[in-house]
Order: C-alpha cells, then structure tokens, then sequence
C-alpha cells in the first residue's frame, strides 16, 4: 500500500514541480513586488501610486469588461438558444459552422481586422458610402472603447456560445417534448426550463472570457486611441518605458482582485444552489 502510495506521488511530481515553477512561483512573486519596496518592507506605496496615476484605466477596464460581458451573455445565449430550438436545421447547420469561425483566429490578427474594419475611412464606411447610404462627412470612426468591446464580443461570441450550446445540447430531451406538448413557446421553454439549469455554465462562461480580456495586450494597443486605456496597456508601459516592475505589479494585483472577485461570486452562488453552504 505504502509502495503505491509513494508510486503515485513520484507520478504527478513533475506536473507538480513545473506547476510550481512556472505558475505559482512568478504568480506569487509578482504579488509580493506588489507589495514591497526593494529592500524587502511592506508597503502600499505601489497601489497609491498605480491607483493615482491610473484609477480612470481601472475604471475604463472595468466598464468595457462589464459591457462586452453583458453583450456576449445576451448574443451568446441567442445564439445557442436558435442552434438548439430553431425547427430549420439547414440555416442552424450554417449558423454552427460560422459562429465558430473566430475560436481560429488569434487576438492580434482579429485587432488588425477590426482597425480595418471600423476605421473612418475603413471597409464598413467606404461599404456605406459606395451603397449611398452615407457620404464621406457622415461617417464615423468606431475606433476607441466602442471598437473595443466589438473585437471583445466578437472574438469570445464563439467560445461562449459553444460551452452554453453544449449545456443545452445535455438537458433532458423529455422536459421540451413535455413542455412542448403542453403548448409552451420556445421563448418560454428558454426563460423557464432551459436557462435555470444551465447558468452555472453561463457564469463559467462569462468569467472565463472577463479573465482573457483582461489579459488581453493586442486589442487596446490596436484599437484603442490612447487615453483612457486598459490595464494590460498600463502595465506594459510601466516596464518597457520605467521599468517600473512594482507599480505594474501593482496593477496585476487590482486585475487579480477583479477576477478573483468574480471567482469567489461565482463559486459562492454554485456552492448556495447546492445547499453546500
């Protein structure tokens, strides 16, 4: 028993180790340069410092995750909802294949894309102007936060809507025939037996697409017009002009706190639902 014991530990060592290497050990050390001077003693002088120089980014961070993740649940929950209840397969077949599409294109590549796209004298306006529908005075630039939140929702709508159309695809057929044949309309077959059952998913969803734009570097360099600006920007400035690794640490900490916010939000609520706690 002891020879297996120890036969399995030797097994996940190496996971373990490089786990720890590579993961905790800088996860950690950048949270303690958060919080220390150079000689070691604890201080907040980095945060007053991150906080003071950029609590409009925080604040404009904030916002667009929160508005791209209002808008990726909405889009991604219709989206999934007309794969798994429309009655015409060949347009939902199609629909399948295309919203997929952007799971295979990188961040930098949909950044450029889009600053194509959005640009004022860019593909969608000269498409306008070319139809008659604008002239060339009339046309806007969607560069900026509105820019942002576009590429945000376009590039995470597939990963969202594949993870809550797979938790559709695993309810209960029985339960829609049933309430099918007792004269319910999709929409509140949706509302009333599909969506209470799978929102823990959706909050998976969500919470993982708000963690990868956070992270996000490309999207606001690209699209972005300067000031205000989001949080990943700040910390790559902070290094590469300052080499300032603390108060860009510092603003990690504030991007961690975020997330870990809405971990514990969502972990809470799941644990409530079962009765766990």
């Amino acid at each position: 028993m002891r020879s297996s014991t120890s036969y399995n530990l030797w097994l996940i060592a190496p996971a373990a180790l490089m786990v720890g290497l590579f993961f905790l050990y800088p996860l950690f050390f950048s949270l303690y340069s958060a919080i220390t001077t150079d000689e070691g003693g604890l201080t907040l002088a980095h945060l007053e410092k991150a906080f003071e120089l950029y609590s409009n980014d925080i604040l404009f961070t904030i916002i667009i995750v929160l508005a791209s993740v209002v808008l990726l649940a909405i889009l991604s929950i219709s989206i999934a909802a007309l794969i798994t209840l429309s009655p015409f397969r060949s347009i939902v077949s199609l629909l399948g294949f295309i919203y997929r599409i952007p799971l295979f294109i990188p961040f930098i590549v949909t950044a450029q894309m889009m600053r194509t796209f959005l640009a004022k004298n860019g593909l969608m306006n000269n498409a306008f102007i070319a139809s008659g529908m604008l002239t060339p005075l009339e046309t806007v630039s969607f560069l900026g936060w509105s820019g942002i939140i576009i590429v945000f929702v376009w590039k995470q709508l597939a990963f969202c809507t594949l993870l809550i159309t797979g938790a559709m695809a695993a309810l209960d057929e029985s339960q829609i025939r049933a309430a099918r044949n007792l004269g319910a309309s999709r929409i509140r077959i949706l509302f009333q037996i599909m969506l209470p059952q799978i929102t823990p998913t959706i909050g998976v969803a969500m919470i993982l697409s708000t963690v990868t734009i956070m992270s996000v570097l490309s999207v606001p360099l690209m699209i972005g017009t300067g000031t205000p600006t989001m949080m990943a920007t700040d910390m790559a400035f902070r290094i590469n002009s300052y080499g300032d690794y603390h108060v860009a640490n510092a603003l990690g900490l504030v991007s961690y706190l975020i997330c870990a916010g809405l971990a514990w939000f969502y972990l809470h609520q799941s644990l409530k639902e079962k009765g766990a706690i």
